[in-house]
């Protein structure tokens, strides 16, 4: 059986075809708090970005979560206390966004 990945938040479309390959995928951007609860009882894995809070009572609604990644820089949106508790592996991407960092700098110097 293919273990289930949430993915709560918009991500490329290579990167859920990626995810596809070896996982069921279920794709709930815009979905609600309760919504998202609901498609967690059996997942693995969560995708997020910024705008998800992954804290005690998410986490909780997720018995076989081993994984949560943020899709960015930080994990200030995650309760890092409440996961480790829960067995979580939480993972970021903190050079995700660099070189778009680097030309928006560039930009506003140039303007």
């Amino acid at each position: 059986m293919r273990p289930t990945v949430v993915v709560a938040e918009k991500i490329s479309a290579a990167g859920i075809d990626l995810l596809a390959e070896s996982c069921e995928v279920i794709v709930a951007v815009g979905a609600g708090r309760a919504d998202l609860l609901d498609a967690l009882s059996d997942a693995a894995g969560l995708v997020i970005r910024s705008a998800t809070r992954v804290d005690a009572d998410l986490l909780s609604a997720a018995p076989r979560l081993r994984v949560v990644g943020r899709a960015g820089i930080g994990v200030d949106n995650i309760d890092l206390d409440a996961a480790t508790t829960a067995g979580v592996l939480v993972v970021n991407a903190p050079t995700a966004n660099a070189i778009s960092a680097a030309e928006h700098t560039m930009a506003l110097l140039l303007a």
